[in-house]
């Protein structure tokens, strides 16, 4: 069967081996926040409805997990909002009633998690991980910009909620751009939201590949660190895990160009991602940019490759 709603496994450096489930098209967000790696959002919405086929996000999950993949995750992520999805909890029951051995997660930027059809559609999950990257009504419109209608107080309203309904685990993300939420007032305002939320985890992130805008720049790892330890969570590391894994179709042009049009990539995340020689991924590099198909982005990790 060929795949149009999964991608992967790759190795992630939160959540280990990781099959990716794609539910909406590239790219669809409640967002369009300036650090994505996914690029600027071409729909912004906040619209849930069955962006592709159910049946058919089902009937791939079956085929694949049939042949019993070694896997630490299913992860609801990709192009997009997996939450904008209105079939999102008969996937998830579909997965725990027919292949309970597998975890599944879900990465959310929070935007929908005050609706309660919502938060229920996420129950069967394991692990959700939402983001939360500013409480001022001012720093959440410049960084996240969303979908009108969206506020950050309901941001923090729902995941309040959430974390008082959800039984799994909860890992919140918090996003670091320099000059917009890393300030004194913003990072206490985070303090005490992380506090009346009370996730298990709680992760700082900032810029590793390209951003949807280019004055995005990380923060250093010694302000990551502070940030992290002022929030009672952790710094997280930018590099991905280095696990190899063979692609599963020949071509590996192909295989190089479909990873690369999910997130950009180094020649080296591509080498340790996809289990293929350097050399050959550099090869393949070489050609895809002769085609127009790539281009290369000089950041502070090396040169990333994303889609033209």
């Amino acid at each position: 069967m060929a795949y149009r709603h999964l991608f992967g496994p790759v190795p992630s450096r939160r959540l280990g081996v990781s099959l990716g489930v794609d539910l909406v098209p590239q790219k669809t967000c409640t967002f369009d926040c300036v650090y994505c790696e996914c690029g600027k959002t071409t729909g912004l919405t906040c619209e849930r409805r069955e962006y592709v086929p159910t049946d058919r996000v089902i009937a791939e999950l079956d085929a694949y997990l049939a042949t019993a993949p070694d896997l630490d995750y299913i992860t609801f992520a990709g192009s997009g909002e997996p939450t904008l999805h209105s079939g999102i909890g008969e996937i998830i029951g579909f997965i725990k009633d027919r292949y309970p051995r597998y975890r599944v997660a879900v990465l959310t930027g929070s935007g929908l998690l005050s609706d309660p059809e919502v938060r229920s559609a996420l129950m069967w999950a394991d692990l959700v991980v939402p983001s939360l990257d500013a409480v001022s009504e001012e720093v959440f419109e410049r960084i996240n910009r969303p979908c009108p209608g969206i506020t950050a107080g309901q941001v923090l309203a729902g995941l309040l909620a959430f974390s008082r309904e959800f039984p799994g685990e909860v890992w919140l993300e918090i996003f670091i751009v320099p000059g917009l939420n890393d300030t004194e007032d913003e990072i206490q305002r985070l303090k005490d939201a992380v506090a009346a939320i009370g996730p298990d985890r709680v992760q700082v992130n900032t810029l590793d590949r390209p951003g949807t805008e280019i004055w995005v720049r990380p923060a250093s790892p010694g302000a990551v660190e502070r940030i992290a330890s002022v929030l009672g969570g952790e710094a997280i590391g930018a590099a991905p895990e280095s696990r190899a894994m063979p692609p599963e179709v020949e071509d590996a042009v192909e295989v190089i160009l479909a990873t690369i049009r999910r997130r950009p990539c180094t020649s080296s995340d591509l080498a340790a991602l996809l289990g293929i020689r350097p050399a050959e991924v550099a090869k393949c590099l070489r050609l895809l940019e002769a085609r127009g198909q790539v281009e290369p982005v000089r950041e502070n990790r090396g040169v990333f490759y994303r889609a033209a």
